[in-house]
């Protein structure tokens, strides 16, 4: 019965997964849907399966509440009793199933539905990172960790070795020299350094329905690089005609109301990565979120530079995503679309609204890097 159980919950949880892809590009327009339930494990509500259930009575047979009148008719009391207004409906509710992912599940079914390819760290060195596990075997150590069936057997080879064992009436009394127990000891496995660059215009022409737009984006190009690289590392800059380094929320909640200056980013970036990031030893991605707007042509230029000679022969990846905004020029993107000619780990995407997130990412992100 229990390995009947876990292959039904096992079609099921199919079942929603199946859904969930289906209509993935409604869940990735409203961040609001996914909910964080630990640290590597998500929440999705799922409103379009019905939920299985029981279900009772069995035709014409009697049963509970037999008798004479027919449905609707009052069970007791006074039928004109009650303070509710309009009419009973009748159609069904709507059953909301709250499907669990952890962070691997969403990465692999965001990889399929864009047809995201694998990405290759660059770079050789890898720092070894120690993990923990129980798999040694020692001859002391708390009760709670004993090893009964290694106990055992010491026991028993030590009866037969003294010529104590006597199989007709086979009995093993382990002493305290025959106690094994549990231990753990470090191995040290390889893990690649990762490290993601946020960065956002936070002048007054970014609204609140754009900064939604990159925080819902930014969760799943999240999902996608810390499915490649477990200890990702995130830094998150803001700037209006400065650039400050900030926590996450103050990234998604800062407005200002002064003039835009993109430079002032870029240099704060490129002089964190010079020295804390070394190329050899880091896969390094960089994510710009604009509407467009930079406040003069010099400044465009000196983007252009900056990009060119500090961050693009440092980086993985730029990524350069233009929000569209009614009070924005959208204009930047021009600026750097000729950079792009002969130039792999540069990449841009327009979004539109919230439904254009989804190719988006698949621009962003279709490269592999």
């Amino acid at each position: 019965m229990p390995r009947k159980i876990e292959h039904d919950v096992g079609r099921f949880r199919r079942i929603v997964r199946g859904e969930i892809k289906k209509n993935l590009r409604k869940y990735m327009s409203r961040g609001d849907m996914i909910t964080r339930k630990g640290k590597d494990s998500f929440s999705i509500p799922v409103t379009d399966i019905d939920i299985p259930r029981f279900r009772y009575q069995l035709k014409d047979s009697g049963g509970v509440a037999q008798g004479p009148g027919d449905v609707g008719d009052p069970v007791a009391g006074d039928p004109e009793e009650g303070e509710g207004q309009g009419e009973a409906g009748n159609m069904p509710g709507q059953h909301v199933l709250e499907a669990e992912f952890t962070l691997e599940e969403l990465a692999r079914l965001l990889g399929e539905e864009l047809g995201l390819p694998r990405i290759e760290p660059k770079g050789q060195r890898q720092i070894l990172a120690p993990k923990a596990k129980y798999s040694a075997i020692r001859r002391v150590g708390p009760e709670s960790l004993r090893h009964f069936k290694r106990t055992f057997r010491e026991a028993l080879k030590r009866q037969v070795i003294m010529g104590r064992y006597n199989p007709k009436k086979p009995r093993v009394i382990p002493i305290r020299d025959d106690f094994r127990y549990r231990s753990w000891k470090e191995d040290y496995i390889p893990e690649t350094n990762a490290v993601i660059f946020y960065i956002m215009d936070v002048s007054g022409s970014m609204g609140e329905e754009q900064k939604t737009i990159v925080r819902i984006e930014s969760f799943w190009i999240d999902t996608w690089l810390r499915y490649h690289y477990p200890g990702l590392e995130v830094r998150y800059i803001i700037h209006d005609t400065e650039a400050r380094e900030v926590d996450r929320e103050t990234f998604f909640r800062t407005k200002e109301s002064g003039g835009t200056k993109i430079s002032s980013s870029y240099e704060l970036a490129a002089r964190i990565i010079r020295s804390e990031y070394p190329v050899e030893d880091w896969n390094i991605y960089v994510f710009q979120f604009s509407d467009g707007d930079n406040w003069s042509m010099g400044d465009n230029e000196r983007c252009q530079d900056l990009l060119r000679d500090e961050i693009l022969p440092r980086v993985n990846l730029f990524g350069y995503g233009q929000v569209h905004s009614p009070y924005g020029s959208g204009k930047f993107i021009q600026v750097l679309e000729p950079m792009t000619e002969g130039t792999e780990n540069l990449v841009l995407s327009e979004i539109e609204d919230r439904e254009a997130i989804m190719d988006s990412i698949k621009t962003l992100l279709g490269r592999g890097k």
